[in-house]
């Protein structure tokens, strides 16, 4: 396996349905600034600096629940919302410009190089909804 092949990504629906096939080697990394319970109990650890910074986060679900509410089906109104607060662009950004990202990609990229088999998770499927660990696998694997 190359380094790059070493780095995953799914959601948590996925894992606690059995609808992904992972490895049992792999580490499970949440990237997710809020967990919840269940999402802890699912993965083996978590950075949350690696989520949202949380004020793009909360735009970001402000203006999903107010496409919502104007009528859009939940997958439109989350796509519509990423958008409209420029998602991708503030979320690369936080990853070059913050601290604690930072330190959060060299320690992954470095566990990575170490051949570590790390799988990124959080709560989005991607099949229906833009999300922010598809930015970051493409972030970490730029770093390799």
């Amino acid at each position: 396996m190359t380094t790059s092949d070493l780095l995953e990504d799914t959601y948590v629906a996925a894992l606690q349905h059995d609808l992904v096939d992972i490895s049992p080697e792999a580490t499970l990394v949440g990237v997710v600034r809020r967990p919840t319970g269940w999402f802890r109990t699912t993965i083996d650890e978590n950075y949350p600096a690696l989520g949202p910074p949380p004020d793009l986060l909360d735009e970001f679900k402000q203006r999903h629940e107010d496409f919502k509410m104007q009528g859009m089906c939940d997958e439109g109104a989350h796509n519509a919302a990423w958008d409209e607060v420029g998602f991708e662009d503030r979320y690369r950004t936080y990853l070059t410009e913050a601290a604690d990202a930072q330190e959060a990609v060299a320690e992954l990229t470095n566990r990575l190089r170490a051949e570590e088999h790390l799988v990124l998770v959080c709560f989005e499927n991607t099949d229906q909804k833009r999300c922010h660990r598809t930015l970051l696998k493409e972030h970490i694997t730029e770093q390799l």
